[in-house]
């Protein structure tokens, strides 16, 4: 492994000094290219020449313990332990620095809310979560787009489309596909039994126009008028679209901008992210079957997170994590939880590379 760790350490150096030519500078897609490569290798290169200082100090501490007065030993000793633990945090780290990465980490996200079952509750907590997510991405500097949404009218939401961008946001947002259970007493209900209700979330990561090719002539775009809440007008002009992929069926409806122009460039990003995480499973059925499996069918057992208000309390049933701050969690504060995710999957993933490795 560390063999290999010397190449790449060779490759970053030389990929520094091509960023500082003024030849590569000049050819804007190959300095993108390397840029990227560059950045990639960036943490790799760190954590390994990090190891590396480690294990000399540990080597030389191992001597002193061999060859120090009485005096000494026992502070060399305290050494040798304290960097055993450095090399073994740095051991971790560069192993899964080491794992295949996710090509889609660093891409923006298209986030699917969803109403399931529980009628007006659950589209009054899919409005919740969806500024739970606006909440978050404010703090971590990500800029937000809603590209679709249909409101109940009691301020509920049927189902929004949220474009998320920023640095590596897939990475952070991968995680919250699936069903999410809440668990609370309604305004409505007036013998204060709780409810429990389900919202839907699909995390898709955006195609670029060069990943998916969409033909002109595979497309059928519709236009009409968009419409509010039982039919009540939006506006007057034919703005809203209806764009049909008509190869594989998908549809998407787009009426939030008032021009028809926009709003189809919205129904295009949509409908490409969805193309894209379609012809990702076709080539990875082994690793997931994304949307289909993060939306289920809406069903309240289909839960990956369960929000219960009475006890002011959230519970992630994957990973058997439950925190008593669901107050906070509301107000978009939902680090803890991501943290404890990437945490639980990233050493699942070193588990099965260790398997796979003997």
């Amino acid at each position: 492994m560390f063999d290999h760790l010397e190449e790449v350490e060779i490759r970053f150096d030389n990929l520094g000094v091509s960023l500082t030519d003024p030849n590569v500078i000049s050819r804007q897609e190959e300095f993108q290219k390397i840029s990227k490569e560059y950045s990639d290798l960036k943490d790799l290169v760190e954590a390994y020449r990090e190891y590396k200082k480690v294990a000399k100090n540990l080597s030389e501490s191992e001597e002193l313990v061999r060859s120090a007065d009485a005096d000494f030993i026992e502070m060399a000793r305290q050494d040798v332990l304290d960097l055993e633990a450095q090399k073994a945090v740095l051991e971790k780290q560069i192993k899964f620095l080491l794992l295949p990465k996710d090509p889609n980490d660093a891409k923006n996200v298209l986030l699917e809310i969803r109403a399931g079952t529980g009628g007006d509750e659950a589209a009054l907590f899919a409005a919740e979560l969806l500024r739970v997510y606006l909440r978050f991405s404010e703090t971590l500097g990500w800029k937000t787009d809603v590209l679709s949404k249909s409101d109940t009218g009691l301020g509920g939401i049927r189902e929004v489309v949220l474009l998320v961008e920023g640095k590596n946001v897939y990475s952070r947002l991968k995680y919250e596909g699936g069903v999410h259970r809440v668990q609370r007493v309604p305004a409505t209900e007036n013998a204060g039994r709780v409810h429990t209700s389900a919202v839907t979330v699909a995390v898709l990561p955006e195609a670029e126009e060069v990943e998916i090719k969409i033909n002109d002539k595979d497309i059928r775009v519709d236009v009409m008028r968009a419409g509010g809440p039982g039919g009540q007008s939006v506006n007057t002009t034919d703005s809203a679209v209806r764009v049909t992929h008509i190869p594989t069926g998908l549809v998407v409806f787009c009426q939030d901008e008032k021009s028809q122009h926009k709003n189809k460039a919205k129904a295009m990003r949509v409908l490409r992210a969805r193309m894209l995480e379609a012809e990702q499973d076709k080539q990875n059925k082994e690793v997931s079957s994304a949307r289909k499996e993060m939306v289920g069918t809406g069903d309240r057992s289909e839960r990956i997170r369960t929000y219960n208000f009475p006890q002011n309390r959230v519970t992630d049933h994957r990973i058997g994590l439950t925190l008593h701050n669901l107050d906070r969690v509301m107000e978009g504060d939902i680090e803890g939880l991501f943290e404890a995710l990437q945490t639980y999957f990233q050493a699942e993933m070193l588990k099965n590379a260790a398997i796979h490795s003997r």
